[in-house]
């Protein structure tokens, strides 16, 4: 039987008695050795017993498919879903919560790739297990984006990767034989589509470029794309580059020449869709998750069947995408250690759990499922995704990743508003990272 779920709603009562209870107990005191005691504890995944797996919204049902399948198998060790809200940022916030205050609530944590780093480094979610997960046979990116320190601290549960969407049936007319590598070449294409009768009104490409997280994940890929990086491997800032600038100089070049639509400084990944989908974009960089749309038979789409995918564009060649995606991870404070390591191997199963993943909404972690003839079938695109997952780059693994994203969304949107010149914008950049990477 499918347990019920359990929206984060349902949950904020029993919360604040637990805070009430965790600040009287800090109260009454406690010793220096307590936290170090706390943590050995939690290192031993002992104990079995049902367990919350907690996580956004399952839109696809895929998860809750899994999770009924493992609760039917082991009926002495239930999984109960608890739902997130929607937003990124509310998910976040009552994941902290929950691990300050120590609660039990949470189990099993989804949690997006870029939160890695900083729930290690507090000690919010357990060390794994070196053997626990197959990571050698994982997209390598993916267990990069899961480790914090070379230690692998969640199980990669599916990632995305940036895909280029361009109107194959413009360029075949327009006499283009190829789809761009470059962005030189793009612009080639886009002159010669653009003089088309058939693209008249259109606006040759766009991304996400809203003061949002989609604008971090385009300024990290235009820099990565040209040879740079946001921060090194040691974590220190590094966008007082020439590859830094070249990649933002394309990117505030494409608003100054009208290579963007002007109104593109205000999308996010559905404003972009709705362009592509509705034949006012010749190039679209995006996510997966369009592919559904684009091809949809029903009227609402008016470039199925015109358009392909093909790996994003970059400076001297193919370019770098930021890598997306989803980690689990375990709670040091849940009881159960045991069950929520045993279902995290399971849910990540890749015979199982994967390929149903696959075959629903999400890109797998595991390179062999982009080559399975079942899953390719429905996700032809698959093939190409690899290509973009296996140069793909994290965002920066930072700790205080939500102020290092806040500091980039400024300064590269003053750039491409022409608030700020190219120059002053990645250097008042770089003196922002570095105040907050010295904290």
């Amino acid at each position: 039987m499918r347990q019920r779920r359990r929206t984060w709603q349902t949950l904020l009562t029993t919360t604040a008695l637990v805070t009430a209870a965790a600040v009287s107990l800090t109260a009454c005191g406690g010793s220096a050795q307590e936290p170090k005691a706390a943590a050995n504890a939690a290192a031993a995944f002992e104990g079995k017993g049902p367990i919350n797996y907690v996580s956004s919204r399952d839109a696809s049902g895929a998860a809750q498919k899994s999770i009924d399948e493992w609760n039917a198998a082991h009926p002495d060790e239930k999984v109960t879903f608890i739902e997130l809200p929607d937003s990124a940022d509310q998910q976040r916030q009552q994941l902290i919560q929950n691990a300050q205050i120590k609660s039990d609530t949470f189990s099993v944590l989804n949690l997006d790739v870029v939160w890695n780093s900083e729930f290690a480094a507090n000690k919010w979610v357990l060390p794994l297990p070196a053997d626990a997960i197959p990571t050698a046979d994982m997209i390598p990116a993916t267990v990069n984006a899961a480790k914090y320190r070379d230690t692998l601290y969640g199980a990669p549960y599916y990632t995305d990767g940036a895909l280029f969407y361009y109107r194959a049936d413009l360029l075949k007319v327009a006499g283009v034989a190829a789809a761009p590598k470059t962005w030189d070449e793009m612009k080639a294409a886009c002159e010669k589509v653009l003089a088309l009768p058939e693209a008249a009104g259109m606006s040759c490409y766009a991304g996400q470029f809203d003061k949002n997280e989609g604008l971090t994940v385009n300024f990290s890929e235009a820099v990565a794309s040209a040879g740079g990086s946001i921060v090194d491997a040691e974590g220190k800032p590094t966008v007082n580059t020439a590859e830094a600038r070249q990649g933002l100089s394309q990117l505030v070049d494409g608003f100054k020449d009208g290579l963007f639509p002007s109104d593109a400084i205000t999308y996010l990944e559905e404003q972009g869709r709705r362009a592509f989908q509705d034949g006012k974009v010749v190039f679209l960089r995006n996510w997966p998750f369009l592919y559904s749309s684009l091809t949809a038979t029903d009227g609402s789409s008016s470039v199925a069947g015109k358009f392909n995918i093909t790996s994003i564009p970059g400076t001297n060649g193919p370019g770098v995408s930021t890598l997306g995606g989803r980690n689990l991870a375990v709670s040091p404070f849940t009881q159960n250690k045991a069950t929520a390591l045993e279902f995290i191997k399971f849910f990540t199963g890749q015979e199982q759990a994967q390929k149903r993943l696959a075959l629903s909404s999400r890109a797998p972690a595991y390179a062999a499922l982009y080559e399975d003839p079942a899953v390719v079938a429905k996700r032809p695109f698959f093939p190409t995704l690899l290509e973009s997952l296996t140069v793909a780059q994290p965002r920066p693994k930072v700790v205080q990743y939500g102020a290092t994203t806040k500091a980039i969304q400024e300064e590269a949107y003053a750039a491409l508003t022409g608030a700020k010149d190219t120059d002053t914008a990645l250097k008042d950049m770089q003196a922002k990272l570095e105040e907050i990477t010295a904290k």
